[in-house]
């Protein structure tokens, strides 16, 4: 089968999504990169073996799928030039904080689903939640299921309130993360580690531990207890841990990120 997919921007998530488009099976030639950037364009085209084109203009008949990877604030004017009158195809949106009620009116379609992947995609590691509107039927999901395997994994939401708490647990989730390592490897500098050390010892313990959490059926407080002997020296750590209200901490940071992607989402509504 043959599905012409072309991408509105081309910046790091864009080129995320193209490798792994390309890894799952869809030739370098069904895949067209938009972008005014004729630099970006050059080095992409290089990289990836895909079309490219400056302009919207004349380069959209024929396609199948329009993925929208710009900027919110500009999604819509790029597509008010970009989309010829009549045009009907499925559109994909990963402009991050652009609800469906909008990119249902800016496109003038109801074959939009709207995505929110996080920076794991670009080492095909991702999590990426999307939410259809009305006019998307049951194969167009499983199509846009089987082209964003090559990022990861995908789940559908059905509200923008959903999508907001996916902002906050899995969109910033990888921040959270990165600031745990951040803070382990500090600790460890602090016991004499060289920050290399440091670094690297970070990085496999928490690797690790995601990776036995993967492969075991046991929640993750059971797992965590499995560590943690009486009087011992995990056990120590942990105390401090709760003495300082962490857990209660990072519920904390995770609404404040769900409230700021709701606030985002009425300040793109309101243009």
């Amino acid at each position: 089968m043959h599905y012409q997919i072309a991408f509105v921007g081309g910046g790091n998530m864009a080129q995320a999504m193209v490798s792994g488009l390309l890894q799952v099976g869809v030739p370098p030639h069904e895949v067209l990169i938009i972008d005014p950037d004729v630099q970006q364009l050059k080095r992409v085209q290089e990289a990836y073996g895909v079309r490219v084109a400056d302009t919207p203009e004349g380069n959209l008949d024929g396609v199948d799928l329009i993925v929208w990877a710009v900027k919110p604030q500009v999604l819509r004017s790029a597509a008010e030039k970009a989309l010829p009158p009549g045009l009907d195809v499925l559109h994909l949106s990963v402009a991050a904080g652009v609800r469906l009620s909008e990119l249902t009116t800016w496109l003038r379609s109801g074959r939009v689903v709207r995505a929110m992947p996080n920076t794991p995609a670009f080492v095909r590691a991702g999590v990426t939640a999307l939410q259809a509107a009305s006019g998307v039927d049951e194969s167009e999901r499983r199509l846009l299921e089987r082209l964003l395997g090559g990022i990861g994994r995908t789940f559908w939401v059905n509200t923008d309130a959903e999508m907001d708490g996916v902002t906050a647990v899995s969109g910033s989730g990888p921040a959270y993360v990165f600031h745990f390592l951040e803070s382990l490897q500090s600790a460890g500098e602090e016991l004499g580690f060289s920050p290399q050390m440091a670094h690297d010892l970070a990085l496999w313990v928490v690797g690790g531990a995601v990776q036995q959490a993967g492969a075991s059926p046991e929640p993750f407080a059971k797992l965590r207890r499995r560590v943690t002997s009486k009087g011992g020296t995990t056990e120590a750590a942990l105390e401090v841990l709760h003495a300082r209200n962490c857990k209660s901490a990072l519920a904390e940071a995770v609404k404040a990120a769900a409230d700021r992607a709701r606030e985002l989402g009425d300040q793109v509504a309101q243009g």
